[in-house]
């Protein structure tokens, strides 16, 4: 067919339009012919002519003969589908890489009658129908085309994505996808011999559609653009996403249905799995993205009649994670590629469920103290089932569930009253938890369990559970603060902040920590990592814990203990009263600069330790020798509250010495935002130091360094005036002075 040709049946279709109020009998098939005419030659590439036929009154004529279509198929439906099948097509054609065309097609609102046709379609969808939707081949033939034209319309083109959006075009396209084909619905469909080539047919116009419906939900969203997706679709899809998950789970169909030849199932099952990845991935997408589809899985739960029209979203999610299995048509060759892929489509479900529970209003909706046998309610007891079926995963091998469930507890523990519930009767979870911490537990898995600890230490109430469970002992022989650890800092410093938290006024854990005090021990193990670590958050947390530590010892009143646990807190005390932890202290001083929380935790820790014979000539010292490299790099990097380096000279600009840390603490305008807390123990420190008898006395000659170089510095102090003057701090100068004195 020419160009003119084409040209002529365009005007014959207006020819057509102009006739239809008349509505002679041959009217629609007339449409059909012509329209099925144009249709083939649009599908040979040829821009001119597109271009042409996109300037006429065509793309006005065939959205109205749509219309019309639309109208009188009320009435005589099967007369007017093929002129609807055969209209869709020639705009699908028209449009296709042709922007211009697209925006005429725009104009003339044949996208959103197109759209209108498909709502007509999708309004008798049932979500919770698992069973394919029953439609004819020519009726298929008419929703496959329409979503291809909206695809190839919105293809790199905005104005017509958002338009599209702005009608919620993808929630129509997803209820119809996937009722017409559900995930391998295919596969217990039975025909006949007679009918089989007719059924074959129809799966294989079912199976085009899904692809190409997912094609342009993508589109909508953006994906290919490398920038976050459009948020196309909301709570009311996760009906119709959740339900498409349920074919992999058991029991399924076989042997595979008879009207099928290799070469059909293996199309069939590459769509059933090509679906199935789109499913996971968006489920994971709305879940990060969209607040309110976090809190309706929640409500759901317990709700689902009222939430997602009697489908409970949330809990076939968890039951998909805990049942679903591979399909049982992948052949051998299959198999490996599309079992990784199954997997990460779990992992990102995984994701999904653990961003739902990290919703912060989700708290009190997921944890539901209303049924005695579930304690904390369904979600949190099949959480806390993973992990009591699965502890042994040598054997289990469900790092997943595992996974799901830590970091899930973790996100819904953050109030103190569910944390406490998690590790007291009747759930006592501690030492399921504990039984997790082994040397060759994966790391992700290591990630989730510590994570959850982690939230459970900050409670005070979980700490004397957690402690009668070893797991300061666990995480000692979990190697995850040695070498093969550092492969993951996250963890590494959540595990240390497990440490840090159950040492905060527990004096078991204490005892736990550092004694007895070999290379093995869990203290030994972080000051080790501190020391080859070149990361801020592992040295900072990691001296914390040693803070936390000589705070719980120094104030636990040896009165208070039997003769056992008094002898415990003498050995703890020897152990910290040693160069590598008062050294560490002194690091943690000196890299400090624009933290001086950190600053004043160090010269407290120091203060304790100082009070203990020989304490006082170990703190002196590391005051003043040098600080190592790391600790000057790292202080250097901040605006620094003083610029006294070690030697006259020196290039590093910083504090050489953790005693030049304290004098810039000191120094007036140097450090204003110093809370004056810290320059009082600061002055406090120094005061102790120099009082007779603290320090050896054949270090009187570094005693008088320390003070000289600070004496001024405090008399300033002292005297109560200046914009820096505080009744608190002159107080403390006064008393160093004295004790100078």
């Amino acid at each position: 067919m020419s160009a003119s040709t084409a040209l002529a049946s365009a005007s014959k279709l207006g020819d057509l339009l102009a006739q239809l109020p008349l509505n002679p009998p041959d009217q629609w098939p007339q449409i059909e012919l012509t329209a099925q005419s144009l249709a083939n030659n649009l599908r040979s590439k040829d821009v001119e002519q597109q271009t042409a036929l996109g300037q006429t009154l065509l793309p006005q004529t065939i959205t109205s003969l749509l219309k019309g279509a639309l109208n009188d198929s009320q009435s005589s439906g099967a007369v007017c589908k093929p002129a609807i099948f055969e209209l869709l097509r020639v705009a699908a054609n028209l449009c296709m890489d042709h922007d211009e065309n697209r925006s005429y097609l725009l104009e003339a609102g044949f996208p959103q009658t197109a759209l209108n046709l498909l709502e007509s379609y999708a309004e008798s969808v049932d979500p919770a129908q698992t069973e394919p939707y029953v439609i004819s081949i020519p009726d298929l033939k008419i929703v496959r085309t329409a979503i291809g034209f909206l695809l190839n319309t919105s293809v790199g083109y905005d104005a017509v994505k958002d338009r599209l959006i702005s009608l919620e075009a993808a929630l129509t396209i997803l209820k119809l996808s996937s009722s017409i084909y559900p995930i391998g619905s295919w596969a217990r469909a039975r025909a006949s011999a007679a009918d089989g080539e007719d059924v074959l047919e129809e799966w294989n116009l079912r199976s085009t559609l899904a692809s190409w419906s997912w094609r342009a939900i993508d589109e909508l969203r953006g994906d290919e653009d490398n920038q976050p997706p459009r948020v196309v679709l909301g709570q009311d899809a996760l009906p119709l996403l959740v339900t498409q998950l349920k074919a992999f789970l058991p029991p399924y169909p076989t042997p595979p249905p008879p009207f099928t030849t290799p070469a059909s199932r293996r199309s069939l099952v590459q769509t059933d799995f090509d679906v199935y990845e789109e499913v996971c991935g968006l489920i994971e997408s709305l879940c990060i993205d969209v607040e309110d589809v976090r809190l309706s899985l929640a409500r759901g739960l317990t709700f689902p009649d009222g939430e997602h029209g009697g489908i409970a979203c949330l809990s076939d999610l968890l039951t998909f994670v805990d049942k679903g299995d591979h399909s049982p048509y992948w052949t051998s060759e299959e198999r490996p590629s599309k079992e990784k892929g199954f997997d990460l489509g779990k992992g990102a479900i995984v994701k999904a469920i653990v961003e739902a529970a990290g919703e912060e209003k989700n708290t009190d909706t997921l944890w539901d103290d209303s049924e005695e046998d579930k304690p904390g309610g369904e979600f949190v007891s099949r959480m806390v089932e993973w992990i009591r079926t699965h502890k042994g995963l040598q054997e289990t091998s469900r790092d997943d569930l595992i996974i799901c469930a830590t970091l899930s507890l973790g996100n819904i523990c953050r109030r103190d009253a569910h944390s406490t519930a998690i590790v007291k009767p009747p759930i006592s979870l501690a030492p399921d938890l504990a039984a997790l911490l082994q040397p060759d537990t994966d790391i992700k898995v290591k990630h989730g369990v510590i994570g959850l600890l982690k939230h459970l230490a900050q409670s005070q109430g979980c700490r004397a559970a957690l402690g009668e469970a070893s797991i300061i002992q666990r995480l000692g022989t979990s190697q995850i603060w040695g070498d093969k650890g550092d492969i993951a800092e996250i963890v590494q410093v959540a595990a240390i902040g497990v440490a840090k938290h159950m040492c905060s006024g527990e004096i078991e854990n204490t005892f736990s920590l550092v004694v007895p005090d070999e290379p093995g021990s869990p203290l030994r193990q972080i000051l080790d990592l501190v020391r080859r670590s070149d990361s801020i958050a592992v040295k900072s947390e990691g001296t914390r814990v040693l803070v936390n530590a000589v705070k719980t010892v120094w104030s636990t009143d040896p009165k208070n203990l039997d003769e056992q646990r008094a002898k415990q807190r003498e050995a703890t005390i020897a152990a910290i009263v040693t160069e590598p932890c008062v050294s560490a202290l002194a690091r943690l001083i000196g890299r400090s600069k624009r933290y001086p929380t950190l600053v004043n935790e160090g010269v407290v820790a120091l203060s304790l330790i100082s009070t203990q014979a020989g304490g006082g000539t170990l703190v002196l010292d590391s005051l003043l020798n040098p600080l190592p490299s790391e600790a000057l790099r790292s202080a250097s990097a901040s605006q620094p509250m003083s610029a006294i380096s070690v030697n006259e000279g020196s290039p590093v600009v910083g504090p050489g010495r953790a005693l030049d840390m304290l004098i810039g603490t000191l120094r007036e305008g140097s450090a204003p935002n110093v809370p004056p807390e810290v320059r009082s123990n600061v002055c406090a420190l120094l005061g102790h130091l120099g009082r007779k008898g603290v320090v050896a006395e054949s270090r009187a000659t570094d005693v008088q360094r320390m003070t000289e170089s600070t004496r001024e510095l405090i008399e300033v102090l002292a005297k109560e005036e200046g914009p820096q003057s505080n009744p608190k701090v002159a107080a403390a100068a006064k008393r160093a002075l004295e004790a100078w004195a």
